[in-house]
Formats: structure tokens, sequence, C-alpha cells
């Protein structure tokens, strides 16, 4: 039986979700350099290169299996060590709000954009701009309110 969704690596996987936790932290105003990972892991006694970081955000690299290393990286993102050492997907709960924070204020950001420069319209014609708007939202994101 085939999918139509490749199964992931391994290191896909963990590429996939130390992303999403650097994204989350940026959201919360936190710009997390490659410096701070270091200067963390390092002193937690898990010493971490540029290069292997650099293979571990791209999923390039040999699967990492140094456990220690991934329960290091959780404490520093604050998130639970089963996110990132067991192979499930799902988010953690502060993870998962700051995602669909993101994504409504990324709306927004469209909605505002449309507003600014359509300025000088008549009022109909925004009101069918916000609908379209809306309808590729929607579709983007059925769940959406």
């Amino acid at each position: 039986m085939s999918s139509d969704q490749p199964t992931p690596s391994p290191g896909g996987a963990l590429a996939r979700k130390l992303n999403i936790l650097l994204d989350t932290a940026e959201a919360e105003g936190r710009k997390i350099t490659f410096n701070d990972v270091r200067e963390a892991m390092s002193v937690a006694g898990t010493p971490l290169s540029r290069a292997r970081w650099h293979y571990m955000r791209s999923g390039t690299g040999p699967a990492v299996r140094k456990v220690e290393l991934l329960q290091n990286l959780a404490r520093f993102f604050g998130v639970n060590e089963d996110y990132l050492i067991d192979g499930g997907d799902e988010l953690p709960a502060r993870v998962e709000a700051q995602l669909d924070l993101l994504a409504s204020m990324r709306a927004n950001k469209v909605r505002n954009f449309a507003a600014r420069q359509l300025d000088g319209l008549p009022p109909e014609t925004l009101l069918q701009i916000r609908d379209l708007i809306d309808e590729q939202l929607a579709r983007e994101d059925p769940d959406r309110p």
C-alpha cells in the first residue's frame, strides 16, 4: 500500500521540530542564535558544533542518537523531552498555541496590507476584496473561525 506523503527521515523529523521550536521562540520575542544554543549545550555537558547544529536543523546529517543532547535541547526550548526524543509529531501545547497565534497574525497582516494599499476604493469593492481574502484563508485553514 502506498502513501501520498513520504515518511520523513528521523533527521528530517528532528529538523522540522527544531525549526518549529526556533520559530516559536522568535514569535515569543526571543531570537535564538547558534551561539545561544552552543553555550547552553556546553553548560549542560553536551557540546554542539556549528556543523552538527546545521545538520540537525537541515535534516541532512545522520540521525542524532545522543539522548542527552536531545534532552538538553528540549530543556533549553522548554518542552517535554519526548517531543524531540520520540518519533511522534504531537506539538507541545505552548508551541501549538504560538503557531496558531502566528497564523492569525499573518492573516491580519494580509488584511491590513490590503486595507492600506486599497485606500480610496468604494466601500463595496473593499468588502468584496475582504470576502475574497477571507475565502482564501478559509481554504488554506478550514478550522479557522
